[in-house]
């Protein structure tokens, strides 16, 4: 069973990394900066909403509804179609409140849903130019301490063509 669950996750991922991102944002071909870089990794580090903060990618709305609706339809009708008969014999007034409260759900689902599709793409957007910018270092090891290196640079008014030079100096001490 677990082995099932672990191979739907890995085909959904596939699924959305292949074909949903690409239809839903429109990705810069040319590579991010290293002040974007930091100030991005730094951001998505914190948690902060990344959405319209980020160079290099734009979220096509009416795209995200169309799928976030198709994906919508696929859990909501099979619902629908076993629940039918019971629906049927409900009253009219209660079947007008669940559908203002199903209506509330979809839009507060799609708000989950847009930002999990913003951070995904910020996390790939973030990796392709750690790649760039740090290929000697790894970015799960070092990306929380890259962060807190540039909020110090930030601190101490560091000049921006010296800030890469000063995060590397302190990533090579610490390690």
């Amino acid at each position: 069973m677990l082995r099932l669950f672990s191979w739907m996750k890995t085909k959904t991922r596939s699924f959305s990394d292949e074909k949903i991102i690409p239809y839903v944002f429109t990705l810069s071909d040319g590579p991010m900066l290293f002040r974007d870089l930091l100030k991005t990794n730094k951001m998505y580090q914190e948690g902060l909403k990344l959405e319209g903060k980020i160079p290099g990618f734009r979220l096509s709305i009416g795209r995200s509804y169309l799928v976030f609706i198709g994906l919508w339809h696929l859990f909501i009708l099979p619902v629908s179609i076993v629940f039918h008969p019971f629906l049927a014999k409900i009253d009219c007034h209660l079947l007008i409140i669940m559908a203002i409260l199903f209506t509330g759900m979809f839009f507060a689902t799609y708000a989950i849903f847009k930002e999990y599709l913003i951070d995904t793409v910020a996390l790939k957007i973030i990796r392709h130019a750690w790649e760039n910018h740090f290929p000697h270092f790894d970015y799960e090891l070092h990306a929380a301490e890259v962060a807190k290196i540039y909020s110090d640079a930030l601190e101490k008014e560091i000049p921006h063509k010296n800030m890469q030079l000063y995060i590397l100096d302190k990533l090579v001490e610490k390690n």
